[in-house]
């Protein structure tokens, strides 16, 4: 039996935005590994569970899903990413710390 992954997704490198990383994934832990086909060399697997992904608004709605359907799951929360957002304006304020210089 797999295990489902609840987690929330993040940005992709390419991503500046916040779309797509808002709601909460539900998709399944393989439960046997891929095996390459020897004469295209696909990697391919038995386990259909991998090609499922659910997406849910809510934490707790991805939950009562699995306790519904009465799947183990785990829940991974990632800490938001500590980031101050300054604007270009704040380099030329009047209050600033530090003088501007070239």
């Amino acid at each position: 039996m797999s295990i489902a992954r609840i987690y929330r997704p993040a940005k992709n490198a390419m991503q500046s935005g916040t779309a797509r990383t808002k709601s909460w994934v539900l998709d399944f832990e393989p439960a046997e590994p891929r095996q390459v086909e020897p004469l295209m060399g696909w990697t391919s697997s038995g386990d259909m569970n991998q090609q499922i992904r659910l997406r849910f608004a809510t934490k707790e709605e991805a939950i009562a899903y699995c306790e519904r359907h009465a799947l183990a799951y785990q829940v991974h929360e990632t800490a938001p990413p500590a980031r101050r957002t300054i604007s270009y304006s704040d380099n030329f304020a009047y209050d600033r710390r530090n003088p501007w210089t070239h």
